[in-house]
């Protein structure tokens, strides 16, 4: 049996729904990890999630460093279990009984044909918004959206988001751990393009299902349910695009298409995510930082 380590990062999680995630996780996975981002579990909670079996591990920060840091506080303990791959989630994320199966059969089955595999991910259902999302990766100036019906069907994919992500720890010590400073959000995207440009593939795998909930409660805009942020993570999303398009290793293709997304995104939010201005303020300054390399959680003062 393959040495997995479930990564799950918390930050005030409903303590059901974690439960719920860990039942299905400690029937498929060696162990499980959480990394508590400064949310103070009390006693109760802590001897709950104990009480789901020894093979579940809880490191508490105490205090919120960021989705990166945690990841990669819950890598360097799966480096010391000896993990073969790393799965990561959020706390509110629910696998399949059989995802982490899949997963894995999806990346031998691309590994035997010969691909460095970077990651594996399942398709996800939210269900407050249009369902399946497709996987998606960018070709020239346009981007592909993956659809398929088929649960044995597995397409190339640019990156993956972190949440049910499968990652063979040879890829990681070949990449590199998640980079901090970018805090939370692109922290995926710049994982998965950085690993593109060390010369491994991430992929889709349909037969891999979750349900996962991106966001906050969408925007509903021409019959569509559009995901949205809080203007905090705003910020960040638009600080760490513009940082990143400053770098010279992704491919120019891929900062023109991501580019132009970002623009219409800034244009949305600003007109029909409440508070309007502070939604516009707030991807303002990401702008502005990003420019300036200004990197990190954004200081308390503003």
């Amino acid at each position: 049996m393959k040495n997995v380590v479930a990564i799950t990062v918390t930050f005030y999680p409903d303590i059901l729904v974690l439960e719920k995630q860990l039942e299905c996780l400690v029937g498929q996975v060696k162990s499980v990890v959480i990394v508590d981002n400064g949310s103070m579990l009390d006693a109760a909670m802590l001897s709950r999630i104990s009480s789901l079996g020894p093979i579940i591990k809880i490191i508490e920060l105490g205090e919120n460093r960021g989705i990166a840091a945690a990841q990669n506080v819950g890598i360097d303990w799966a480096k010391s279990q000896r993990a073969d791959f790393v799965v990561l989630f959020d706390h509110d994320s629910q696998p399949a009984s059989d995802m982490v199966i899949q997963l894995l059969s999806a990346h031998d089955m691309m590994a035997a044909d010969g691909y460095r595999v970077a990651a594996v991910g399942p398709r996800y259902i939210d269900v407050r918004q249009d369902n399946p999302p497709p996987f998606i990766r960018i070709e020239g100036l346009k981007l592909v959206r993956c659809w398929s019906h088929r649960n044995n069907d597995i397409v190339k994919v640019d990156y993956l988001i972190s949440s049910g992500c499968l990652i063979p720890m040879e890829a990681i010590n070949a990449v590199g751990m998640m980079k901090e400073d970018l805090f939370i959000d692109y922290v995926d995207i710049e994982w998965g393009l950085r690993a593109k440009n060390c010369g491994y593939q991430s992929f889709g795998a349909f037969g891999a299902h979750m349900q996962h909930s991106l966001g906050d409660d969408p925007i509903k805009f021409l019959g569509k349910s559009i995901p949205q942020h809080s203007p905090l993570r705003h910020y960040y999303l638009v600080r760490n695009a513009v940082w990143l398009y400053s770098q010279p290793w992704p491919p120019i293709n891929w900062k023109v298409v991501d580019a132009w997304r970002l623009l219409l995104r800034f244009g949305f939010y600003s007109l029909f995510a409440k508070p309007r201005l502070g939604h516009l303020n707030m991807m303002t300054l990401g702008l502005w930082h990003g420019l300036r390399g200004h990197m990190g959680p954004l200081p308390r003062i503003h």
